[in-house]
Protein backbone atom coordinates (compact mmCIF):
# COMPACT_ATOMS: atom_id res chain seq x y z
CA UNK A 1 0.00 0.00 0.00
CA UNK A 2 1.42 3.39 -0.98
CA UNK A 3 1.98 5.85 1.83
CA UNK A 4 -0.01 9.08 1.85
CA UNK A 5 1.98 12.23 1.06
CA UNK A 6 2.41 14.45 4.11
CA UNK A 7 2.04 18.17 3.51
CA UNK A 8 5.14 20.08 4.44
CA UNK A 9 5.22 23.67 3.15
CA UNK A 10 3.20 26.68 4.31
CA UNK A 11 3.19 29.71 2.01
CA UNK A 12 2.38 33.11 3.45
CA UNK A 13 1.30 35.65 0.81
CA UNK A 14 1.78 39.30 1.75
CA UNK A 15 0.69 42.01 -0.74
CA UNK A 16 2.48 45.31 -0.09
CA UNK A 17 2.17 48.84 -1.44
CA UNK A 18 4.42 51.57 0.00
CA UNK A 19 4.99 49.64 3.24
CA UNK A 20 8.70 50.29 3.85
CA UNK A 21 8.26 50.86 7.58
CA UNK A 22 6.05 47.81 8.11
CA UNK A 23 8.27 45.07 6.66
CA UNK A 24 10.70 44.54 9.56
CA UNK A 25 8.09 44.66 12.39
CA UNK A 26 5.89 42.27 10.43
CA UNK A 27 8.67 39.72 9.99
CA UNK A 28 9.77 39.95 13.63
CA UNK A 29 6.28 38.99 14.72
CA UNK A 30 5.24 36.54 12.02
CA UNK A 31 8.33 34.31 11.82
CA UNK A 32 7.90 32.74 15.31
CA UNK A 33 4.25 32.01 14.43
CA UNK A 34 5.27 30.29 11.20
CA UNK A 35 7.95 28.30 13.01
CA UNK A 36 5.34 27.08 15.49
CA UNK A 37 2.94 26.18 12.66
CA UNK A 38 5.71 24.25 10.88
CA UNK A 39 6.42 22.30 14.09
CA UNK A 40 2.76 21.30 14.29
CA UNK A 41 2.93 19.84 10.79
CA UNK A 42 5.68 17.51 11.92
CA UNK A 43 9.13 16.53 10.79
CA UNK A 44 10.17 18.44 7.68
CA UNK A 45 7.54 21.14 8.07
CA UNK A 46 8.69 24.48 6.72
CA UNK A 47 7.44 27.78 5.32
CA UNK A 48 8.00 30.53 2.80
CA UNK A 49 6.94 34.20 2.94
CA UNK A 50 5.94 35.52 -0.47
CA UNK A 51 5.79 39.31 -0.60
CA UNK A 52 4.09 40.79 -3.66
CA UNK A 53 5.20 44.37 -4.30
CA UNK A 54 2.18 45.93 -5.99
CA UNK A 55 3.92 48.90 -7.60
CA UNK A 56 5.45 50.59 -4.55
CA UNK A 57 7.09 53.98 -5.11
CA UNK A 58 8.91 54.23 -1.75
CA UNK A 59 11.72 52.05 -0.36
CA UNK A 60 9.54 48.96 0.07
CA UNK A 61 11.42 46.96 -2.56
CA UNK A 62 14.78 47.86 -1.01
CA UNK A 63 13.51 46.74 2.41
CA UNK A 64 12.26 43.47 0.95
CA UNK A 65 15.52 42.85 -0.89
CA UNK A 66 17.49 43.35 2.33
CA UNK A 67 15.27 40.88 4.17
CA UNK A 68 15.58 38.41 1.30
CA UNK A 69 19.37 38.48 1.58
CA UNK A 70 19.14 37.68 5.30
CA UNK A 71 16.42 35.02 5.13
CA UNK A 72 16.04 32.49 2.32
CA UNK A 73 12.39 31.90 3.31
CA UNK A 74 11.55 35.41 2.11
CA UNK A 75 10.52 35.56 -1.56
CA UNK A 76 9.70 38.72 -3.51
CA UNK A 77 7.38 39.07 -6.51
CA UNK A 78 7.51 42.50 -8.14
CA UNK A 79 4.60 43.73 -10.26
CA UNK A 80 5.28 46.26 -13.02
CA UNK A 81 2.79 48.75 -11.58
CA UNK A 82 -0.04 48.96 -9.07
CA UNK A 83 -2.75 46.47 -10.08
CA UNK A 84 -4.68 46.32 -6.80
CA UNK A 85 -4.77 43.92 -3.89
CA UNK A 86 -6.77 41.13 -5.54
CA UNK A 87 -4.39 41.03 -8.51
CA UNK A 88 -1.43 40.96 -6.09
CA UNK A 89 -3.00 38.05 -4.21
CA UNK A 90 -3.54 36.17 -7.48
CA UNK A 91 0.10 36.75 -8.44
CA UNK A 92 1.21 35.42 -5.06
CA UNK A 93 -0.96 32.34 -5.43
CA UNK A 94 0.57 31.65 -8.84
CA UNK A 95 4.07 31.89 -7.36
CA UNK A 96 3.59 30.16 -4.00
CA UNK A 97 4.56 26.49 -3.71
CA UNK A 98 2.88 25.68 -0.41
CA UNK A 99 0.59 22.79 0.42
CA UNK A 100 -1.29 25.44 2.41
CA UNK A 101 -1.42 29.12 1.44
CA UNK A 102 -2.24 31.94 3.87
CA UNK A 103 -2.82 35.51 2.61
CA UNK A 104 -2.25 38.19 5.26
CA UNK A 105 -1.81 41.97 5.32
CA UNK A 106 1.49 43.45 6.46
CA UNK A 107 -0.11 45.95 8.87
CA UNK A 108 -0.62 43.30 11.60
CA UNK A 109 -4.30 44.08 12.14
CA UNK A 110 -4.89 40.36 11.66
CA UNK A 111 -2.79 38.73 14.42
CA UNK A 112 -0.29 36.20 13.02
CA UNK A 113 -0.52 34.25 16.29
CA UNK A 114 -3.67 32.71 14.78
CA UNK A 115 -1.65 31.00 12.03
CA UNK A 116 -0.93 27.81 14.08
CA UNK A 117 -4.68 27.49 14.77
CA UNK A 118 -5.44 27.80 11.07
CA UNK A 119 -2.92 25.04 10.43
CA UNK A 120 -4.43 22.83 13.16
CA UNK A 121 -7.84 22.98 11.45
CA UNK A 122 -6.24 22.26 8.09
CA UNK A 123 -4.45 19.21 9.46
CA UNK A 124 -7.83 18.00 10.72
CA UNK A 125 -9.21 18.06 7.16
CA UNK A 126 -10.53 21.55 6.39
CA UNK A 127 -9.69 22.78 2.89
CA UNK A 128 -10.38 26.43 3.77
CA UNK A 129 -9.96 27.89 7.27
CA UNK A 130 -11.35 31.41 7.62
CA UNK A 131 -10.19 33.86 10.26
CA UNK A 132 -13.54 35.18 11.50
CA UNK A 133 -13.38 38.72 12.84
CA UNK A 134 -15.11 38.27 16.19
CA UNK A 135 -14.23 41.76 17.45
CA UNK A 136 -13.58 44.75 15.17
CA UNK A 137 -13.35 47.49 17.78
CA UNK A 138 -9.84 48.30 16.55
CA UNK A 139 -11.42 49.41 13.24
CA UNK A 140 -12.89 52.89 12.97
CA UNK A 141 -16.67 53.30 13.13
CA UNK A 142 -16.65 54.30 9.45
CA UNK A 143 -14.69 51.17 8.52
CA UNK A 144 -17.15 48.94 10.38
CA UNK A 145 -20.14 50.70 8.79
CA UNK A 146 -18.83 50.48 5.24
CA UNK A 147 -17.82 46.83 5.73
CA UNK A 148 -21.32 45.88 6.89
CA UNK A 149 -22.87 47.78 3.99
CA UNK A 150 -20.59 46.08 1.46
CA UNK A 151 -21.18 42.53 2.66
CA UNK A 152 -24.92 43.11 2.89
CA UNK A 153 -25.14 44.48 -0.65
CA UNK A 154 -22.86 41.80 -2.10
CA UNK A 155 -24.68 38.90 -0.46
CA UNK A 156 -28.05 40.10 -1.71
CA UNK A 157 -26.78 39.73 -5.28
CA UNK A 158 -24.32 36.86 -5.05
CA UNK A 159 -25.01 33.27 -6.11
CA UNK A 160 -23.00 32.12 -3.10
CA UNK A 161 -22.74 34.53 -0.15
CA UNK A 162 -19.44 35.35 1.54
CA UNK A 163 -19.07 35.37 5.35
CA UNK A 164 -19.73 38.89 6.58
CA UNK A 165 -16.79 39.05 9.00
CA UNK A 166 -14.14 37.24 6.95
CA UNK A 167 -11.45 39.10 5.02
CA UNK A 168 -8.48 37.79 3.05
CA UNK A 169 -6.74 36.31 6.11
CA UNK A 170 -7.42 32.59 5.84
CA UNK A 171 -5.74 29.28 5.07
CA UNK A 172 -6.36 27.77 1.62
CA UNK A 173 -5.38 24.19 0.77
CA UNK A 174 -3.33 23.50 -2.36
CA UNK A 175 -6.27 21.68 -3.95
CA UNK A 176 -8.35 24.85 -3.69
CA UNK A 177 -5.49 27.02 -4.99
CA UNK A 178 -5.18 24.79 -8.06
CA UNK A 179 -8.92 25.17 -8.76
CA UNK A 180 -8.75 28.96 -8.33
CA UNK A 181 -5.87 29.12 -10.81
CA UNK A 182 -8.04 27.40 -13.42
CA UNK A 183 -10.86 29.96 -13.23
CA UNK A 184 -11.02 32.28 -16.26
CA UNK A 185 -11.64 35.59 -14.44
CA UNK A 186 -9.00 38.23 -15.14
CA UNK A 187 -10.39 40.84 -12.72
CA UNK A 188 -10.59 38.79 -9.54
CA UNK A 189 -12.52 39.30 -6.32
CA UNK A 190 -10.73 36.73 -4.21
CA UNK A 191 -13.16 36.69 -1.26
CA UNK A 192 -16.00 35.81 -3.62
CA UNK A 193 -14.05 33.21 -5.60
CA UNK A 194 -12.79 31.37 -2.50
CA UNK A 195 -16.38 31.11 -1.25
CA UNK A 196 -17.75 30.15 -4.66
CA UNK A 197 -15.54 27.06 -5.18
CA UNK A 198 -17.31 25.39 -2.26
CA UNK A 199 -14.72 23.33 -0.39
CA UNK A 200 -15.08 22.18 3.27
CA UNK A 201 -14.57 25.22 5.46
CA UNK A 202 -13.87 25.91 9.13
CA UNK A 203 -13.63 29.21 11.00
CA UNK A 204 -11.30 30.45 13.72
CA UNK A 205 -12.32 33.61 15.66
CA UNK A 206 -9.85 36.50 15.74
CA UNK A 207 -9.78 39.92 17.37
CA UNK A 208 -8.51 42.61 15.03
CA UNK A 209 -5.74 44.83 16.34
CA UNK A 210 -4.68 48.40 15.64
CA UNK A 211 -2.65 48.96 12.50
CA UNK A 212 1.06 48.79 13.30
CA UNK A 213 2.31 50.71 10.26
CA UNK A 214 1.53 51.34 6.59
Amino acid sequence: MSSQRISRLISLIVPVLNEQDAIAPFLRRVIPCLEEAARRIGEGGTYEIVFVDDGSTDATLAALSAERRNNSAVKVVVLSRNFGKDAALAAGMNYALGDAVIPIDVDLQDPPEIIPLLVDNWLEGAKIVNALRADRRADTALKRLTARAFYSAYNQMAERPIPAEVGDFRLIDREVIDVLKLLPERARFMKGLVSWVGFPTQEVPVVREKREAG
